[in-house]
């Protein structure tokens, strides 16, 4: 069962490092524990101190800070293969909350065996800090996209992205992808109300970019949909570094 949970994490890794038999070979051997999560349940609080790491094999994590008044900002969204929290490999403290959006399958790696792992393969330490410095550069885009785009483009860039990362691990064929997610979680990804995301998202539909069936997301026409939320793929790093 960890070899399954492996997979998703070797097929994410090679998307972006390249990486020898051997190493591959470590990550598939990893102490992985399968734990089957419901949704929207908190995984690992804010303030606690994790001692192993969460993959997500299938499922979406997303990562929030929740005001003192409650209002809570959703940090980023996670797809299979990602390891949200890894780094919590070195700071001690969770800084925010990692929370399951949908139904997950989760495989938690002690840091003891990442760290060993670390330092006999220092390929593959090199591949997850270069992980997480793609993380930290999804991250600015985030920031941009919140302050400084209107609120179709927000939502044209966010569909854009989640495409485009879906896509590589095979997740998004002809640019359909399901994403269990409401209108409010949405509005919390893109600090938008409830009301103008419907609006937002009907705008899209009558432009003809995007259908919403449900969970069912299809994106019509994606170069005018990723003209429309200014969105360049460089900052995903979708290839391995020259």
């Amino acid at each position: 069962m960890a070899n399954h949970l492996a997979d998703a994490l070797v097929r994410k890794i090679t998307v972006s490092n390249r990486l020898d038999q051997e190493d591959i070979g470590m990550l598939e051997k990893l102490p992985i524990e399968r734990r089957l999560v419901g949704p929207r349940e908190i995984v690992v609080r804010d303030g606690e101190r994790p001692t192993q790491c969460c993959l997500v094999a299938e499922g979406f994590m997303f990562r929030a800070k929740t005001t003192f008044d409650g209002q809570r900002q959703i940090l980023s969204l996670h797809v299979p293969g990602e390891i949200p929290d890894l780094q919590s490999l070195h700071l001690g403290i969770m800084d925010h909350d990692l929370v399951t959006l949908t139904a997950c399958t989760l495989g938690f790696v002690p840091h003891d065996a990442l760290k060993r792992m670390n330092k006999v393969h220092p390929n593959v330490a090199a591949a997850l800090w270069r992980e997480t410095l793609i993380d930290a550069a999804i991250f600015r885009e985030w920031i941009v996209n919140v302050g400084r785009r209107t609120g179709l483009a927000r939502m044209a860039h966010l569909l854009s992205e989640l495409r485009r990362r879906l896509e590589v691990i095979g997740r998004a064929p002809n640019g359909s992808f399901r994403l269990p997610i409401t209108q409010a979680e949405l509005g919390d990804c893109l600090a938008m109300s409830t009301v103008h995301v419907n609006r937002v998202l009907q705008e899209l539909r009558r432009e003809g970019l995007l259908e919403v069936e449900r969970s069912a997301f299809q994106l019509l026409d994606q170069p005018r949909l990723e003209e429309l939320g200014q969105f360049d793929p460089h900052y995903l790093h979708l290839g391995p570094a020259a």
